[in-house]
């Protein structure tokens, strides 16, 4: 894949959980994805970029995993022969207690899929294990991968097993008493009866099979990827979720007394605690001291997890290595402090306060400290990526230092077009620098025909809000105001022209602003029921056989040719 920065190229972004097949589990999986290359090469883009990909905890988050490595079972494509140890016979089994067609229909049911394709891939399991122990050589592939793996696959996998042992719930600080600690969890097993022992081996057993078979179907999808000409983008979150395999297993290595967000942003208006205290992440602080002692170990396991499967990947929250917000409670106390005075709130914290760790922006000597040291680790991330492209996203309250930093580091940040203003003046796009991603919105925004549609109702703020962000979204791509103006004839081409001529190296469109559609993955701050969860109107299949969707891609695969983001 020939991703230099030199050419420029348009992509996707598209949640894989969105997207639909005729035959998926309710969920979109990796054959939906293998169509969706598909179409999406056919219209001219040579990126796909996705959400995370770990697996998910109990909130259904990309953002907010059980580990930072192991693979979200519900992405496999299950079905007879997929993998090689799921018969007919067995898929029949399980399937004919399924209602398939209320599964498919709506959103995702998160729990209800997952538990499908559990079974089914417990179906598999059995039969792999039977076949190992008749044919000794029949494991060898998965022996290979376990002991390749080995760095983090023996404590994610225990992590898992004590799960079962706890309802399935990842929150080991409410689990038993024994089980709370990885030494004390391991005394507890030690004790046990060793038909019990035998179980919880053979239950470890079963999560590192899982893993394997993620490992081979995503290792399959990105030579796919590279057979139709397209780069897939991946997504690593700064921060690792405080109820993780990683945060339970090393916890060493984690300040968790204390939660990682970002500071208080007017932007983000559905959430009263996000514009008053900021966005809690309920991520624990890293120990850098303690991972520096290691050579960054930790995080050096992380990027090669994922420059297996992705030929580009995003850093979400990359200022997360110069500084990073943080809250002295936990992310289920935060209704307790939103009606409280800031005075109030120090009285129940003890004196602290939320803050920049490890140190604010306030003088030269500390911005210069957390430049040199964010750096530092980010050299590490680079060494670690080999010929894997490195973007950052640098969105939100920005220090003067970091994208300069950034930068000189070869890392391409974002480009909001709705917020890169200066001094009154939307910066076109001509002006971008060329090592910059482009996009109009990200996975947490609205999109742009949901602005539209906001802007032409009466309710404030959100009106003005939408009609502010309109605004400066058509003085970049030089629409001029009128009453009459009309979002399908002269607002939605003039847009994705000015996106695609930008200088930007990566132009990236989210799936539903492509569409024209008005459908929300997500709201940062809130527990809405359509976070995370959302699907497609259409499945990939509908999308190139529907004549205006198809009308649509032309004129875009013209706009793409006319920007030199692919050839004619």
């Amino acid at each position: 894949m020939n991703l230099s920065p030199e050419k420029k190229i348009a992509g996707i972004l598209a949640p894989l959980f969105a997207l639909r097949t005729e035959t998926d589990l309710g969920i979109g999986d990796l054959a939906a994805l293998r169509q969706f290359i598909d179409w999406a090469a056919g219209g001219g883009f040579k990126l796909v970029q996705l959400l995370p990909i770990n697996e998910m905890g109990g909130d259904h988050s990309p953002y907010n995993a059980i580990s930072a490595v192991a693979l979200e079972p519900t992405t496999l494509h299950l079905a007879p022969g997929s993998p090689a140890d799921l018969t007919q016979e067995d898929f029949d089994a399980v399937i004919a207690a399924v209602d398939l067609d209320k599964l498919r229909k709506g959103s995702v049911k998160h729990d209800r899929v997952r538990a499908l394709k559990f079974d089914l891939l417990g179906k598999a399991y059995a039969r792999f294990s039977r076949r190992s122990f008749e044919d000794e050589g029949y494991a060898a592939s998965f022996d290979s991968f376990c002991e390749k793996e080995g760095g983090w696959l023996g404590d994610y996998a225990f992590f898992r097993a004590l799960m079962e042992e706890n309802g399935q719930r990842e929150t080991w600080d409410q689990w038993r008493e024994e089980h709370r600690g990885g030494d004390s969890a391991r005394d507890w097993l030690a004790a046990q009866s060793s038909e019990k022992q035998r179980q919880f081996d053979e239950r470890t057993k079963f999560y590192r099979y899982v893993q394997w078979i993620a490992h081979c179907q995503w290792s399959a999808i990105k030579s796919h990827a590279e057979t139709r000409g397209v780069g897939l983008m991946g997504d690593i979150p700064f921060g690792v979720n405080y109820y993780s395999a990683d945060v339970y297993s090393h916890r060493d290595q984690f300040a968790i007394d204390w939660s990682g967000g970002a500071p208080p942003e007017p932007y983000f208006k559905d959430d009263e605690f996000t514009q008053k205290w900021g966005q809690n992440w309920g991520i624990p602080l890293y120990r850098w001291d303690v991972m520096r002692s290691r050579n960054l170990d930790w995080w050096r396991m992380r990027v090669s997890g994922v420059r297996k499967f992705f030929h580009v990947f995003r850093i979400d929250h990359v200022m997360g290595f110069y500084r990073i917000y943080s809250f002295p409670w936990r992310p289920e106390c935060n209704e307790e402090f939103l009606p409280l005075s800031r005075e109030e709130m120090r009285e129940r914290t003890g004196g602290a306060v939320p803050q920049f760790y490890p140190r604010d922006d306030s003088t030269w000597e500390n911005s210069e400290a957390n430049r040199r040291e964010g750096e530092n680790y980010l050299h590490i991330v680079l060494e670690e990526s080999g010929d894997t492209r490195v973007v950052g996203e640098d969105l939100g309250t920005v220090p003067d230092y970091v994208r300069p930093s950034l930068h000189s580091l070869g890392i391409a940040g974002f480009k909001i077009p709705q917020w890169e203003v200066k001094h009154g003046r939307v910066t076109p796009g001509a002006e971008y620098e060329r090592l910059s991603v482009a996009t109009y919105a990200t996975h947490d925004h609205k999109p742009i025909r949901a602005l539209w549609e906001e802007a032409h109702v009466d309710t404030e703020p959100a009106r003005d809000q939408a009609r502010d962000a309109l605004w400066k979204i058509a003085q970049f791509a030089g629409v001029e105001q009128r009453d009459d103006l009309n979002y399908a004839r002269d607002f939605y081409p003039a847009i994705m022209e000015a996106l695609f001529q930008s200088n930007a190296w990566i132009a990236i469109v989210m799936i539903t602003d492509l569409l024209a559609r008005s459908d929300r993955f997500n709201v940062p701050g809130t527990a809405a029921k359509s976070n995370w969860s959302r699907r497609m109107w259409k499945t990939v299949r509908s999308l190139r056989d529907s004549p205006s969707i198809r009308k649509r891609m032309r004129t875009i695969r013209e706009l793409l040719e006319k920007s030199g983001r692919v050839s004619s």
